[in-house]
């Protein structure tokens, strides 16, 4: 613990000394013939947690335990150190006539860091605290740097993030996050399989990016000398698969989307989409509040999750609203009077709303809904029925073409998932692709390029399907409660410090 606890005041010579002296110590051991690195495997019968909540059953019983030297406390012939494993922590008592003279005196010589595999018997100590009492203990990997100060942590956000490997030892609750975070992934896979839907894997680098509103990525194929991006959506090749007969088809995996970063955006990204054929949004509302419902009781135990001090209910029915009416509701704006795109920006300037000259009617009512309603929708929400313009891959709803069958689904003021019932009408798709083209022309660097060999799948025959797209990411910093992206990233996107 001294060596830890100095480094924070030890000038930087007194650091580099320090260094040195571990560097000394591993050279003392390869000449001893007692390189650390040169041991391949330590058989684990046990780890931390399981001797703790096993106690009764393993107490006087011999179990071998490995993990890093978090403390250690010599006391002349006999001393105590406590080990870090990846459930948590255990106490081990190291004695010189239980080891053995020369072991003893090596383990005198390990430092906070090491890697130590450790055999012995469970028992409890004076105070209560189960330990465990070693027969044999072995260094495994020599620790050649020095850990952050124990009693403070790691607590610089930038290193965190840029050495997640330290945040990883030093805090807690970071491991326990990520691994929450690959129990939530495992639990959605649960639940799509039982319902009878196969993961698939789609390329993620392309010709054409689309599927999203989204800047991509570009770089260059040296073998084909052709430019190629990386994928904004898993979309249009999930799509293809609906076409070619694989009815419920999803997949897990990472985008990329060349935008800023921000609490809630890193440039790459965990996204899941899933398509289902021969059902409407309405199928994917259903399925979304029963997906959410699953994976918070599988891995949190209840339906009440609290983000921030906010307590947000899965188990009661979500709440089911249209874009129009959210916006008569929140901004007191009712866009069933406004009929022309005039009319729209005459009352977004009363409203302070900015807009482009290029915008439309739809394009000026989602401005409203983000300016006004978002931050609103904090339980869980449906929002329904968006505008075509904003919706270019969109079923129109048959009985008011100006709208398309799409809902966000949004929780503490975030949008959670995006979902349409899917335009499988090639024609129409075309005239879409066309429009956004014209978008693109007229300075919208997100807008979708045409896509030929996607329309020529549709043309082939798409049945009535309904799809959504789920930020992972953003799922698992609600059920978390971790305040920004990065913190369920294990290696975020930063800057480099060349820069």
């Amino acid at each position: 613990m001294a060596e830890t606890q100095n480094q924070n005041a030890a000038p930087e010579q007194d650091l580099n000394q320090l260094l040195k002296v571990r560097r000394e110590k591993l050279a003392a051991l390869q000449e001893n013939g007692k390189d650390p690195f040169r041991i391949t495997k330590f058989d684990v019968s046990h780890h931390s947690m399981e001797i703790k909540d096993q106690f009764e059953q393993l107490e006087g019983k011999e179990v071998t335990v490995a993990g890093r030297v978090m403390s250690k406390r010599v006391m002349g012939k006999a001393s105590f150190c406590n080990v870090q494993d990846l459930q948590g922590n255990i106490q081990s008592y190291v004695a010189r006539d239980s080891i053995g003279e020369e072991s003893y005196a090596d383990f005198k010589k390990y430092d906070v860091g090491d890697i130590i595999g450790i055999k012995g018997e469970v028992f409890k100590t004076k105070t209560g605290e189960i330990s465990i009492h070693a027969a044999e203990v072995t260094l495994l990997t020599k620790s050649l740097q020095i850990l952050p100060e124990k009693f403070h942590g790691l607590t610089n956000t930038d290193i965190r993030y840029r050495q997640r490997y330290t945040d990883l030892i030093m805090n807690a609750d970071v491991k326990k996050t990520f691994i929450l975070r690959s129990r939530i992934i495992s639990a959605i896979r649960r639940y799509l399989d039982a319902q009878g839907f196969m993961e698939v894997e789609t390329p993620m680098l392309v010709a054409n990016a689309g599927g999203a509103a989204a800047r991509p990525f570009e770089t260059h194929f040296n073998a084909l000398d052709e430019d190629v991006k990386l994928r904004i959506s898993l979309e249009l090749y999930l799509k293809r698969l609906i076409v070619g007969g694989l009815e419920r088809v999803y997949e897990i995996g990472r985008v990329f989307r060349n935008e800023g970063l921000d609490t809630r955006h890193n440039p790459e990204f965990t996204l899941m989409e899933l398509y289902q054929a021969y059902t409407d949004y309405h199928g994917m509302m259903d399925l979304t509040e029963n997906l959410y419902r699953f994976v918070a009781k599988e891995v949190l135990g209840t339906t009440v999750i609290t983000y921030n001090g906010v307590e947000m209910d899965l188990g009661k029915p979500f709440e089911r609203i249209t874009m129009l009416d959210a916006v008569k509701k929140y901004a007191n704006v009712d866009f069933h009077e406004i009929h022309s795109d005039e009319e729209a920006k005459k009352a977004a300037k009363e409203h302070n709303i900015e807009f482009e000259e290029r915008h439309k009617k739809g394009d000026i009512l989602n401005l409203f809904f983000e300016e006004y309603v978002e931050e609103h929708l904090v339980q869980p929400t449906f929002v329904m029925d968006h505008p075509l313009e904003i919706s270019p891959l969109t079923k129109k709803k048959p009985e008011d073409p100006e709208y398309v069958e799409r809902f966000e689904f949004f929780m503490n003021g975030w949008e959670m998932a995006n979902a349409y019932s899917e335009l499988n009408d090639p024609i129409d798709q075309r005239e879409r692709f066309a429009a956004q083209e014209e978008a693109f022309a007229a300075g919208d660097e997100e807008a979708n390029h045409t896509d030929e060999d996607f329309l020529n799948a549709l043309e082939i025959g798409m049945p009535p399907t309904g799809g959504i797209g789920f930020g992972i990411d953003r799922m698992v910093m609600l059920l978390t409660d971790s305040p920004a992206i990065r913190d369920v990233l294990l290696f975020p996107t930063m800057k480099s410090l060349d820069k």
